[in-house]
């Protein structure tokens, strides 16, 4: 049976993140408070997992707030503890991110609290990569294992860490607990603005902000632009004009079948070959797969690879109606929502670009085509499941209650 405290906790949390309208800030948007209410009605002791293994190369926020706002980020994943009577928070950050990890840790010592008696506090770093911060990939990783996705159900607040029901949340969500648990929360969000503009970082945006706004603060375009990307690498392409229209709430980008995702919003020059472009980024998103479903495996490959022929030698417009079918064809049918993130990207791109990739479909590649880098595709140093510190769990900082959660 829950405890009186535990429920009036949870009721007090759960109310005023609803009064908030508090989301996931991970990309899927989804109520926080449906979240931890559906941990809350399970049976065992919860684990908290802070979510900061940010794999979508054109987010910065989830590093900021590692470095900048670490302390709304535990008063998140405390209050988030205290309500559902957890006694485990786990940070998981991206193993590249060294400086973070060193940041957050430094925040985590200076706060008693997250050291009460019976909960227990790590900092552990998992491989680098876009699915790993897929929420079942991170629970692998985090247990040592490759970060893969795995089916579900279960879902991870049923059994997550440790078969335990588990919260597993952005990095920005806790932000907004904590500060809704405070009574600072004012409804802004973090969005990352990067390409044509004269000032490429982060901004914080009210939900009434508008593209002009956005420009704005991003300090002006520095040359023409073609198209608007929101929400990233799972994201979706608009047109300069539909996208100048639009408020960036959340509601309004979705009826227009966008989304901010993570928090991002890009803006592609005319300099920059768009067939191109849309074409490394498929190929960067096939590599970046777990690998072991066929809609990745097969489908997205198949996607890339016909997209680089046409910035090769074309392959006439029956390429392009191929593509597309293939992107309709893999959605909805992984362990995870990767192939549809990446179909999205496609589709779309196959809309605002139609002249565009028709004239690669006759013609092959452009003069603009070697040379469009605008959107980034990393390097990574691909980990294997067997390193030492990760097959044994071991966290890169660790303070509390040693037996919490063994």
């Amino acid at each position: 049976m829950v405890s009186r405290p535990r429920r009036d906790r949870l009721g007090q949390l759960a109310e005023a993140l609803e009064r908030a309208d508090v989301r996931g800030r991970g990309g899927a948007c989804f109520p926080t408070a449906t979240k931890l209410r559906a941990v809350a009605a399970q049976r065992g002791t919860p684990t908290i997992i802070v979510n900061a293994a940010e794999g979508e190369p054109l987010s910065q926020k989830d590093r900021y707030l590692l470095m900048g706002r670490a302390d709304t980020v535990l008063d998140g994943a405390l209050a988030a503890a205290n309500a559902l009577n957890a006694d485990e928070i786990v940070i998981a950050v991206d193993q590249g991110f060294s400086a973070e990890a060193a940041a957050i840790g430094r925040a985590v010592r200076a706060r008693p609290d997250l050291s009460r008696r019976g909960l227990r506090t790590t900092v552990q770093a998992v491989p680098s990569g876009y699915v790993t911060g897929q929420e079942t990939a991170l629970i692998a990783a985090l247990a040592g294992g490759e970060p893969k996705p795995t089916q579900t159900p279960p879902y991870p607040f049923e059994s997550g860490r440790r078969g335990r029901p588990t919260l597993v949340s952005n990095t920005e969500t806790y932000s907004h607990i904590g500060r809704v648990a405070r009574g600072t929360y004012d409804g802004t969000r973090l969005v990352t603005v990067s390409g044509a503009v004269e000032q490429p970082g982060l901004i914080e945006i009210t939900p009434d902000t508008t593209m002009a706004g956005v420009l704005q603060s991003a300090g002006g375009i520095t040359e023409s632009v073609q198209a608007v990307l929101f929400g990233g690498y799972g994201g979706a392409w608009t047109t300069v004009a539909d996208a100048t229209a639009l408020t960036l709430e959340e509601r309004v980008l979705r009826e227009h079948g966008l989304t901010l995702g993570a928090g991002i919003v890009f803006l592609l020059a005319s300099s920059s070959c768009p067939v191109a472009e849309v074409a490394r980024v498929a190929k960067w998103m096939a590599a970046e797969s777990a690998g072991q479903c066929g809609p990745c495996v097969h489908g997205l490959g198949a996607i890339a690879g016909a997209l680089e022929q046409l910035t090769l030698h074309g392959d006439g417009f029956r390429t392009c109606v191929q593509i597309r079918k293939w992107s309709e064809m893999v959605k909805q049918r992984g362990a995870c929502a990767h192939p549809d993130g990446v179909a999205r990207f496609v589709t779309t791109a196959l809309t605002v670009f139609a002249a565009e990739f028709d004239d690669h479909a006759q013609h092959g590649g452009c003069g603009r085509c070697d040379d469009s880098t605008a959107l980034p595709t990393p390097h990574r140093r691909r980990s294997t499941a067997g390193s030492d510190a990760r097959r044994s769990g071991t966290p890169l900082l660790e303070i509390g209650s040693k037996a919490a959660s063994r």
